[in-house]
């Protein structure tokens, strides 16, 4: 459904600070942020952070894009993956977004799930350009109940400069490596309901910040989404001198992601780069990716079994017929008992009696061993 014209509200306007800066980003600026690295999730505020209750995922790189009818496009790919528990419910977020080298989004999806045993909730977010400007969809499941689903649609003027998430964590690590925020950098941006709204950026300065045992000083960040109504989300995001994260905490929530992996500092104070993908226990519910994976394939699973029952209703019949028929009989083999009753329908078998007895051999059993007939006298 398309948003009524009460709930549109003024166009977050480009700030001229934030225009001047996009169009100073280049080439080897971006060519710097080209890195994945990993965080854990500890718990936020005074509380012990030993123990890690999630990790923190963030790549990128170079990708092609390609839409039916249009040409390969050359542009930079961003994929984040978080996976964590809340008052002892595990829940996750992925992102991937791909985005130009003048930071426009061309296509970005979100999605967010809380694995409650018996509701599991799943909040998606889709938002892809065109040449008439940007839609975004957004979709929220929960349970088995019916997808809702409502869409939204936005000019090129509306969504000039537009900044999600995505663009986002690619102009944090921009400005991280040049150590610096200019004043008054204001992008549009898109809320977590879809509706458009702005983001601003601006320095905290620097502090010093344990990575393991070792003291470093880190460049603060902080970025606030600003909604018309309500209050602001906010995050404060710590960076090494290389563009890396060393803590990355959003307001009032419970946990933080934070870097512990003192091996990529140097002995003389400085950073190592990380490698490109860290080595990790192969452990696929602690792994951020593969469980990011396991989802997917789950969803997709979900799905195609969905559809296919839905164009073969006689299923249904068909197990219900044959529940019937072994509460009736109750076989001390139900396998044996099964392969009888499904006999009649292999086409390469003759045909059988459907309700035999439970007692009688099964046709899947081994044929008796033949002896030699006796010697009659």
């Amino acid at each position: 459904m398309e948003p009524t014209p009460e709930c549109r509200q003024e166009t977050p306007a480009l700030t001229e600070a934030a225009a001047k800066f996009l169009n100073f980003i280049g080439p080897e600026d971006l060519e710097r942020c080209l890195f994945t690295e990993m965080l854990d999730v500890v718990a936020a505020g005074g509380q012990p952070r030993d123990q890690a209750v999630g990790r923190w995922w963030v790549s990128a790189r170079w990708a092609p894009y390609k839409r039916p009818g249009e040409l390969v496009r050359s542009c930079l790919l961003v994929q984040a993956t978080s996976r964590s528990r809340q008052d002892g419910v595990p829940c996750s977020s992925t992102l991937k977004a791909y985005v130009t080298t003048q930071l426009e989004t061309l296509e970005q999806e979100e999605q967010e799930r809380l694995e409650l045993r018996t509701h599991p909730v799943q909040k998606r977010t889709h938002m892809v350009s065109h040449q008439h400007g940007m839609t975004v969809t957004k979709t929220l499941q929960e349970g088995e109940a019916e997808p809702q689903c409502w869409s939204f649609s936005y000019s090129r003027d509306e969504v000039r400069g537009l900044l999600p998430e995505g663009a986002s964590l690619l102009l944090l690590r921009v400005l991280a490596c040049q150590w610096a925020v200019p004043p008054g950098i204001i992008f549009p941006a898109i809320n977590t309901e879809g509706h458009l709204c702005t983001s601003s950026y601006r320095a905290l300065g620097t502090q010093q910040q344990a990575v393991g045992s070792a003291e470093v000083e880190v460049f603060v960040i902080e970025r606030a989404v600003h909604a018309s109504a309500g209050t602001s989300t906010v995050w404060h995001s710590s960076f090494l001198p290389n563009g890396h994260l060393a803590q990355r905490v959003q307001v009032g929530c419970p946990t933080m992601a934070l870097l512990r992996d003192e091996s990529i500092l140097s002995k003389t104070g400085g950073v190592e780069e990380q490698p490109p993908f860290p080595k990790q226990p192969l452990d696929w519910e602690e792994d951020i990716q593969l469980y990011s994976w396991f989802l997917d394939r789950k969803a997709e699973l979900q799905a195609s079994h969905a559809a296919y029952i839905q164009q073969h209703p006689e299923l249904w019949a068909l197990l219900a017929d044959f529940l019937q028929a072994l509460l009736l009989h109750q076989p001390h083999d139900p396998v044996s008992f099964a392969a009888q009753f499904f006999a009649p329908f292999a086409r390469q078998q003759p045909p059988m009696t459907r309700f035999a007895s439970a007692g009688a051999i099964s046709p899947l059993a081994s044929p008796p061993p033949r002896h030699p007939p006796a010697n009659k006298e």
